[in-house]
């Protein structure tokens, strides 16, 4: 009975793409990286460019801390500053409140203009909008 019990919950997390990474498309259908299940960010050439923690932090590819994302959805830098914000709904709000993006529940990604830049699938939004928007500016 346990030995079906745990294939039914491994079948389960294998189809949610829980063992599994999760790629990052740009607006061409191209991968641009990936999202691993235990939180490390490839880039399009397999190369590891930073780590999301399960306890919010944001990583390098040498594993400092350069950010973080808080349980409210605000994204911090290493010095601690506000530089964003990703709302329950998707919303992308850079550090001055303006809308700057959104990430669609079906995983597209939206700039400001409403126009698509990406697509994920499976991928928590706070992570994707960091990806997408802010991973470049939290070492700042």
């Amino acid at each position: 009975m346990k030995t079906k019990i745990f294939s039914i919950l491994f079948s389960l997390l294998a189809a949610g793409g829980g063992l599994q990474a999760q790629s990052c498309y740009n607006s061409y259908n191209s991968e641009i990286g990936r999202i691993e299940s235990d939180g490390t960010v490839r880039d399009r050439y397999n190369a590891q460019i930073g780590k999301f923690g399960s306890d919010g932090s944001v990583r390098d590819k040498h594993n400092a801390q350069i950010g973080k994302i808080d349980n409210d959805g605000t994204i911090r830098n290493r010095y601690n500053s506000q530089i964003g914000r990703i709302e329950s709904d998707g919303t992308v709000r850079d550090r001055y409140n303006a809308q700057i993006g959104k990430v669609e529940r079906d995983g597209t990604i939206r700039n400001r203009y409403n126009s698509q830049i990406g697509k994920v699938s499976n991928v928590d939004s706070y992570k994707a909008g960091v990806f997408y928007f802010f991973f470049d500016e939290m070492g700042k």
